[in-house]
């Protein structure tokens, strides 16, 4: 009887024990109930407190990031901050592409032109962009390289040649017009390299070559002639500006460089 009595006594002790641990986690089995419970306790507490306070602090950071390229306020900087040549030169070339696709016209694309030219904090920048969607990359000019090359010479007889709109400029670029007139517009055309060459031959002609404001240009040759209001544009260019170097030879008849777009007559009403 003592024997048998003593074992169940012997045994009770274990058998609270783990009840207790069975109050604590059910699943706790045998001998280390207090081990496996405070365990838990701490998988649970790093799951459950850590996370929602590492998120929250990324949160708050990450609105002061901003992204790159947008405007003075979502990227965290202050609008009065000046900008640079490299950042002005980036909103010109978003307004030429903007030009390209038809968001803009003649005149407003000459005038945002020279307001990113003459900028001089984030917010003149930001006002510049603020109509027009983000920059989106397009497959069409890795396509146009793809296959064959721009052409580089442009004959016009007793005739018009005209060339604009979106089209790839070789480095070197020849027209010959003769009796007739020429027209190239480079506002959305795809320069090849940073100097482009164009010899213009006008007998009894006029060819004109319509450059974006941004564009250095340099004029040699014979009957070359530039528009009164490009020798002071009021704008300084940057020093890795794309240069456009004209050689012309005009006979009664003139190679003319400009960038301002013609003026349209009014419609008739």
């Amino acid at each position: 009887m003592d024997a048998t009595d003593g074992g169940p006594g012997i045994s009770q002790g274990p058998r609270e024990q783990r009840t207790a641990g069975e109050a604590t986690e059910p699943e706790t089995a045998g001998g280390l109930p207090e081990t496996k419970a405070a365990g838990d306790s701490i998988q649970s507490g790093t799951s459950g407190v850590p996370e929602p306070e590492m998120e929250t602090a990324g949160d708050s950071v990450q609105p002061e990031t901003g992204v790159a390229g947008g405007s003075a306020a979502e990227s965290g900087r202050s609008p009065a901050l000046r900008a640079s040549d490299r950042e002005r030169d980036a909103v010109v070339q978003r307004v030429q592409q903007a030009f390209a696709e038809g968001r803009l016209d003649d005149i407003e694309f000459d005038e945002r032109m020279r307001a990113a030219l003459t900028a001089r904090t984030y917010t003149d920048l930001d006002v510049l962009l603020a109509d027009l969607p983000a920059e989106m990359a397009t497959a069409g000019p890795a396509a146009a390289i793809a296959g064959r090359g721009p052409g580089r010479l442009a004959i016009a007889l007793k005739s018009s040649m005209r060339r604009g709109g979106r089209w790839r400029v070789p480095e070197r670029y020849t027209t010959v017009v003769y009796k007739g007139n020429g027209w190239l517009d480079l506002r959305a055309a795809e320069l090849s390299g940073p100097v482009t060459t164009f010899l213009a031959v006008a007998y009894k002609s006029q060819v004109k070559i319509l450059v974006p404001p941004g564009v250095r240009v340099e004029m040699t040759g014979f009957g070359v002639t530039q528009g009164a209001d490009e020798e002071d544009p009021g704008y300084r260019l940057p020093t890795d500006a794309p240069v456009v170097h004209v050689r012309g030879v005009a006979y009664k008849g003139t190679v003319e460089i400009t960038t301002r777009p013609p003026e349209r007559p009014a419609l008739r009403r």
